[in-house]
């Protein structure tokens, strides 16, 4: 198949999937097999891309709306394919993943069907080279999300999960329509190639940057619209995993990777990238080290690493941030999916209710230690390369020289550094409180979100034990790339292809590794002290817990405001517009129920008053002739 071909059904062949999963009602296996297919189809394709020679764009006109014209375009680069490559990949794993995780739901078609649409609208983000195009993927992930989060109906909280993460990211796509509606308007043309080429007004180029950024702000879940991401977790665990390794937040920060030609044409924008990038590592590493859901705990890590890509992308690095997001998605995907084998197995997602895992599940447990390390940076594995590539922007942009303001970069450089440190001492809590010391589980003392159940329905055997094949090939498969990605910054091909720097060894890893062994040891002295490692933050622990209260914050200053507006609203529109409505209709009654009566008046006082209107008429046509 040539690469003309490809290009194009990349993201046709899961959407196609996706649609007749959702409108023919197949059986279990037939949505498994559909699902599966589909991914693994996608996943040939973006091989066969990896094949093409060089940089290619095509496309086939759409519709013309006046003077635009929105065309089917794709823009194929190394970039492209690698990033595909990494969605195709988790989504297959996921597919493959669910057949068992739920293996006993009776909706697992739709599930089976949203992930393919999930998947599908991700690659038409990736490829699309039309910036409507591109727009159309965004919201369909909004919608798929929505859908999968708030799969499992029997949670509770997962309702209320999947329209918290609708409403906020819908908060920040407002911002990201009007900007791209801006830079449409202001090149005549929404092909991302000449949106690219055109010379904006430095005061219209500012505004939709910063409006873009809301949106990418609320699907890349970083500060201020980061607070639905930890609730997300109500969705079922592979969902998390598509989530955060893959789709949804991996789509703002490609978005600002491919219009990063125009952000470092704007200072302003990139310092107001950095200063959110910079406070979305901290927040995110920090609120990580109270949680007791294993799931909440990799989910504030999202948000940090994530943080570390916007950050890169701000100091004037597409390259690292691009790095970040490939090696990221490896290991998280892997520390998701292992999550969620452990939780299949002990039936809670608490880490109070874990501990002494390591000789039961010892598949589980390298997937963690690969994963973990990973999310640490340590050397060799994937994440330590493309952290150092990080830092190492960071640090030249402190020395001038780049669009992104000094301070900005000052910003960034102190915040992703000392993160180092914090990532490894949570990362090291989470290892040593799940697979080590001894067991704490006991038997449900309640409904099963009470107890931190990840499926309700789901009842954990008395022997924790790695999960069946079809859960456990996915983990062996991931924690290759998330063990050995890292070392293809030295292939000089991919380095080239990224416009990667050179690895440095040097001096420049010294002080992360020293925060790295500080974190993490400090975590592991606190443990063999009988300690929980999270208990050394004292009273700060429950501020921690709940992500600093901007979730509070946020309920104060614009949830509980829109409410009583909306009661106001809803009051005016009774008592003023409804009342309207209704008084004009019985208005009306009243004066037809009157010339009714006066139609029935009798034939002399009828005559009396036909002549007194004509005799009224008259006069008024004689004052009016004079």
């Amino acid at each position: 198949m040539s690469v003309d071909v490809a290009g194009p059904l990349l993201p046709v062949v899961p959407l196609i999937t996706g649609l007749i999963g959702l409108v023919l009602p197949l059986g279990r296996r037939a949505a498994a097999a559909l699902g599966t297919a589909g991914a693994a189809v996608a996943l040939l394709l973006t091989l066969v891309l990896l094949s093409a020679s060089g940089p290619f764009e095509t496309g086939v006109d759409l519709a013309d709306f006046g003077d635009l014209t929105v065309s089917f375009g794709v823009a194929i680069n190394p970039a492209v394919v690698y990033v595909a490559l990494a969605v195709t990949i988790v989504a297959l794993c996921v597919q493959v993943y669910s057949i068992t995780y739920l293996h006993d739901d009776d909706r697992y078609g739709p599930y089976a069907a949203q992930i393919s649409l999930f998947t599908g609208a991700m690659l038409l983000v990736v490829i699309a080279n039309d910036l409507i195009v591109m727009l159309i993927g965004w919201e369909v992930m909004g919608a798929c999300s929505y859908l999968l989060i708030g799969h499992d109906r029997r949670l509770p909280e997962a309702p209320a999960a999947a329209v918290k993460a609708f409403l906020v990211t819908r908060v920040g796509d407002i911002g990201f329509l009007l900007g791209i509606a801006v830079l449409i308007t202001a090149a005549g043309t929404p092909n991302l190639t000449e949106v690219l080429a055109t010379d904006y007004s430095p005061g219209t180029l500012t505004a939709a940057l910063l409006l873009v950024l809301a949106g990418v702000a609320g699907k890349s879940a970083q500060f201020p619209l980061h607070t639905w991401l930890p609730d997300a977790m109500a969705g079922p665990t592979p969902i998390s995993a598509l989530i955060h390794a893959a789709t949804m937040v991996a789509a703002g920060v490609w978005v600002v990777f491919r219009l990063f030609p125009l952000y470092t044409r704007s200072p302003a924008a990139l310092a107001v990238l950095a200063v959110l990038a910079a406070i979305t590592i901290a927040l995110g590493a920090l609120s990580a080290t109270a949680q007791d859901d294993i799931k909440r705990v990799l989910a504030w890590s999202t948000v940090s690493q994530i943080g570390y890509m916007t950050g890169a992308l701000a100091v004037g690095s597409p390259a690292a941030a691009l790095f970040h997001l490939l090696t990221h998605a490896a290991f998280k995907a892997l520390l998701f999916l292992a999550a969620g084998a452990v939780i299949h197995a002990v039936g809670t997602n608490l880490m109070t209710r874990m501990g002494g895992l390591r000789e039961h599940m010892p598949v589980t447990f390298w997937s963690f230690v690969i994963g973990l390390g990973a999310l640490a940076g340590l050397p060799p594995l994937s994440g330590f390369w493309s952290k150092e590539n990080v830092l190492t922007a960071a640090a030249h942009a402190t020395e001038g020289g780049e669009t992104v303001p000094i301070w900005a970069a000052w910003l960034i450089w102190i915040s992703a550094l000392l993160s180092v440190g914090v990532t490894a001492w949570y990362s090291t809590r989470l290892l040593l409180r799940t697979f080590f010391g001894v067991s704490r589980a006991h038997g449900p003392a309640g409904p099963a979100w009470e107890i931190g159940f990840d499926d309700a329905r789901y009842q954990a055997p008395s022997a924790p034990h790695d999960p069946p094949i079809l859960m456990r090939a996915p983990l062996i498969l991931l924690a290759i790339p998330a063990a050995l990605l890292g070392l293809a910054a030295f292939a000089p091909g991919f380095r080239t292809a990224l416009e990667l720097e050179d690895p440095h060894l040097g001096v420049a890893v010294a002080l992360p590794m020293l925060l790295l062994v500080t974190g993490a040891g400090t975590a592991w002295w606190l443990w063999l002290a009988g300690f929980d490692p999270a208990q050394a933050l004292g009273r700060a622990r429950p501020l921690l817990a709940a992500g600093f209260r901007i979730d509070d914050l946020q309920d104060r200053l614009l949830v509980r405001p829109a409410k009583v507006l909306a009661r106001w609203v809803t009051a005016g529109d009774i008592r003023i517009v409804d009342a309207a409505v209704t008084g004009t209709g019985t208005g009306t009654t009243a004066v037809g129920q009157a010339l009714k009566e006066a139609h029935r008046l009798p034939l002399p006082a009828a005559a009396v008053a036909v002549c007194a209107a004509a005799l009224l008429l008259g006069a008024i046509a004689w004052w009016g002739a004079a």
